[in-house]
């Protein structure tokens, strides 16, 4: 096996149906979206394999559950080792935290526990609470979330790959559905033995969402949906910044116009900056 990451040029996650209706599946390739967030974080270390490991699998779980609405999946490491943040957008653009997170990563030992928040059509924030299973990984904690609080079977495997300073990361979910008979579940059981582990196949510079599908399916009868494109792109902007500005007291406000001074602000999950210039801040005295 020629261990040179995949050269593909943009990231994708692909839906599809087995035609029985056993199984739905999704696959995704998050190299590019992976990089960027981890740059614009700083990750490294055994932290960058966690980190992109939650990014894949938020991706994932709102391609499930709730395509066109907002998913956050957040890791809190056992013993205060920090926390992980990923931020996935309908728009199919994902950003992500590192909140005091050493280069060991956090600790996914026991009391390590994995919280997802949905957004739901109504508008309401949906909510879960799983701990990560004894000796699991990011993986093992979403499936176990999605059986817990969605009462949904689902193999999913995440990886992220470094080496030579390049990264590599993707991933699959396969989804039981109500149609799935005894013999289609057996097989597609055996078959994700082999799938556990995926960090060889992301090496492969073959890799990409329609080469995986087809590995996962080889030899089913499968009807292809859709293909949509994901990056990191954060949806920071003015603003959102002097909208948020505005929940501050009216004391607070005065006293930072009265300064004169032109605010400084870096968005926490891209890192670019902001120069509000008080007079801005006037007008939310004006309007108050």
């Amino acid at each position: 096996m020629r261990y040179i990451l995949s050269r593909v040029t943009h990231d994708s996650v692909l839906r599809a149906i087995t035609n029985d209706g056993a199984f739905r599946v999704i696959v995704a390739q998050t190299t590019h979206t992976v990089r960027g967030v981890l740059s614009a974080q700083r990750a490294s270390g055994a932290a960058a394999a966690h980190f992109g490991d939650l990014l894949t699998a938020a991706i994932l779980v709102r391609e499930t559950m709730a395509p066109n609405l907002r998913v956050q999946s957040i890791v809190k490491g056992a013993r205060g080792s920090g926390s992980l943040v990923a931020d996935s957008h309908p728009s199919g653009n994902t950003r992500g935290l590192v909140q005091g997170v050493g280069p060991e990563g956090v600790d996914l030992g026991p009391g390590a526990l994995l919280q997802l928040m949905r957004t739901m059509p109504s508008g309401r924030i949906n909510q879960g609470v799983v701990e990560v299973p004894p000796g699991g990984g990011i993986s093992e904690a979403m499936m176990t979330y999605m059986q817990a609080s969605e009462q949904v079977v689902s193999m999913i495997a995440v990886g992220t790959v470094a080496r030579d300073g390049d990264v590599a990361a993707g991933g699959y979910l396969v989804q039981l559905l109500p149609e799935v008979g005894r013999g289609p579940l057996m097989v597609m059981t055996e078959r994700l033995e082999d799938f556990r582990n995926i960090d060889a196949l992301l090496a492969r510079e073959s890799f990409s969402p329609t080469w995986l599908l087809g590995e996962l399916l080889h030899g089913m009868e499968y009807t292809r949906l859709d293909e949509s494109p994901l990056g990191f792109q954060c949806w920071c902007d003015e603003l959102r910044l002097v909208g948020a500005l505005a929940t501050l007291g009216r004391s607070e406000l005065e006293d930072l116009v009265r300064s004169g001074e032109i605010l400084e602000i870096n968005c926490d999950y891209c890192q670019k900056e902001y120069r509000i210039n008080p007079e801005r801040l006037r007008g939310l005295l004006e309007a108050s």
